[in-house]
């Protein structure tokens, strides 16, 4: 993003409302999934606001950088929006028969073990960051979560078959990085 684009956004835009619009989206997004799950526009139309609330992950990153206005706030804030935005649909995906159940159980198990791990961590005046297999963590389930809301082939492409393999994929990754902040926690507190 160009200098010019991020003052003049800058001004009228704080990243943490950035992170704030992510929520907000998600019992829309949610609500035209559950009840319009089989009208191929209005999916088209609910995706293209899906993936203007993921940018917006990129977006406060970005601006917070720019503005040298990283807070609190917003670190709490970010991964928790990512969590209610991705748990919410992919949950929403289950019922109405996108995504296996299975997986997206076990994607939410593991992001369950985790905050109950930070929140541990924290206890003990120790902090989890994420690292760069979070964000391919996130990025994968984005990636997912999108192909499967689309579910109809679209531009030739056969959207629900290439959501369901992204979600394997982003299942495995999940996992994976999952057991690496456990072990990264216990061999520190060993």
């Amino acid at each position: 993003m160009s200098s010019k684009l991020l003052s003049f956004f800058s001004r009228w835009v704080t990243p943490n409302q950035l992170t704030l619009l992510r929520i907000f989206v998600v019992p829309i997004v949610y609500g035209l999934i559950y009840v319009h799950r089989e009208d191929h526009w209005i999916l088209l139309a609910t995706w293209v606001l899906y993936v203007l609330a993921c940018l917006t992950d990129y977006w406060d990153g970005v601006l917070a950088r720019y503005q040298n206005n990283t807070s609190r706030l917003g670190k709490l804030l970010d991964p928790v929006a990512d969590k209610i935005l991705l748990a919410s649909l992919m949950i929403a995906l289950v019922e109405v028969d996108r995504a296996p159940g299975a997986l997206v159980t076990l994607i939410l198990m593991r992001e369950l073990a985790i905050t109950g791990l930070r929140s541990v961590a924290a206890a003990e005046g120790r902090v989890i960051s994420a690292n760069s297999g979070g964000k391919l963590k996130t990025f994968s389930q984005m990636f997912a979560v999108g192909f499967l809301m689309i579910h109809y082939p679209t531009l030739w492409l056969p959207c629900h078959e290439i959501g369901i393999i992204l979600l394997w994929f982003s299942t495995g990754v999940t996992l994976w990085t999952g057991w690496q902040y456990f072990r990264e926690f216990y061999f520190e507190s060993n």
